[in-house]
């Protein structure tokens, strides 16, 4: 049975992890990688993920290159969570004919926040015939694709509203330190202001992306500034020790307004330290759907999860940039991926 042949566009913490599950995946070959990292170009792929022998594969900087040799399906991107600054890099995938699935959050519904760029993007894979595919874990599927689900069972909706809760001590260091975690309130409001902290890309996102799928038009989508979750007492994770008063995560909610009312609240918070993980949606509605997750699901694990999982969906979607609301129910891949795929 044929393979389905992928390219890796980013090997950084999350594209390392996305690799390696593709490693195990039967029925899939990594065939290339590209990075920009000086330290990354022109090791063998198996060396930077760290395992004990060397694949083969030489991570190259040079996506014309690569792709003149290579005969790719897929190309898996991860470098960066705003389109701006991803779009020549997906674009330049789009024009060797590969279809592309990013964990670029924006791209997760970028009609919202950059839909010239969108259109331009939309354009490009049709004339090309691929499929362009944002998705991760939230925005992608616990904030958005999942709350669309729900709502299928329901008569009538009045308002959505989601709560993802997470202990950030289980999470890798640079997450820990992308939240702020171990910071005086001073330190993480001057981050803030300088843009080393950005809070959650995304929000915004999910939101338009579930009012479009129930075809509500929203007045206005509004993210409110992003807050430090102050410890009361001393907690830790094995990296970061936070003491009582100071930072350890934060938290910000995004709002969607329609008829001058809330009908859309995404409430997300990530800090070291939470007594209680989770990811709750409630629907207020006919019937009011309350789901609730515990522990809620893990970040990283499941951003992988749904990039790989998305593979044989993106083969079979038709082509042009796609969201998740626009393919069929995600499921896991659980055997040779070419029998997922559409002959």
């Amino acid at each position: 049975m044929k393979e389905v042949k992928a390219v890796l566009y980013g090997v950084g913490a999350v594209g390392s992890l996305i690799a390696k599950s593709l490693l195990e995946k039967e029925g899939l070959k990594i065939v290339g990688a590209v990075d920009v990292a000086k330290d990354k170009v022109g090791k063998d792929l198996g060396e930077v993920l760290g395992l004990k022998g060397k694949l083969g594969i030489t991570i190259s900087n040079d996506v014309d290159k690569l792709f003149s040799a290579t005969k790719a399906d897929i190309a898996i991107h991860a470098t960066s969570s705003y389109l701006r600054d991803t779009y020549h890099q997906i674009a330049s995938l789009i024009k060797h004919g590969v279809n592309v699935i990013s964990t670029c959050e924006e791209l997760s519904y970028p009609y919202h926040s950059e839909p010239k760029l969108a259109k331009e993007l939309d354009a490009l894979a049709k004339k090309h015939d691929v499929t362009v595919l944002g998705t991760g874990i939230n925005p992608g599927f616990l904030m958005d694709t999942l709350v669309i689900t729900l709502t299928a069972v329901c008569q009538k909706i009045e308002k959505i509203e989601a709560v993802r809760v997470m202990n950030a001590a289980t999470r890798r260091l640079p997450f820990q330190k992308k939240i702020g975690a171990g910071l005086t309130v001073e330190e993480f409001k001057q981050k803030i202001e300088s843009g080393q902290i950005s809070g959650h890309v995304g929000l915004e996102q999910s939101i338009a992306m579930t009012a479009d799928a129930l075809a509500w038009k929203l007045e206005k989508i509004r993210a409110e500034p992003v807050e430090p979750v102050i410890a009361k007492e001393p907690v830790e994770s094995e990296a970061i020790k936070v003491e009582a008063g100071k930072v350890a995560g934060l938290r910000q909610i995004a709002r969607g307004f329609m008829n001058k009312k809330e009908v859309i609240v995404l409430d997300f918070q990530a800090y070291i330290g939470a007594k209680e993980e989770y990811d709750a949606i409630t629907i207020t509605g006919v019937p009011t759907i309350r789901q609730k997750i515990q522990p809620c699901v893990h970040g990283d694990m499941g951003t992988v999860a749904m990039v790989v999982n998305s593979i044989p969906k993106v083969l079979n979607a038709p082509a042009g940039l796609l969201t998740m609301k626009d393919l069929p129910v995600p499921s896991a891949v659980t055997e040779h991926m070419r029998k997922y795929i559409s002959s």
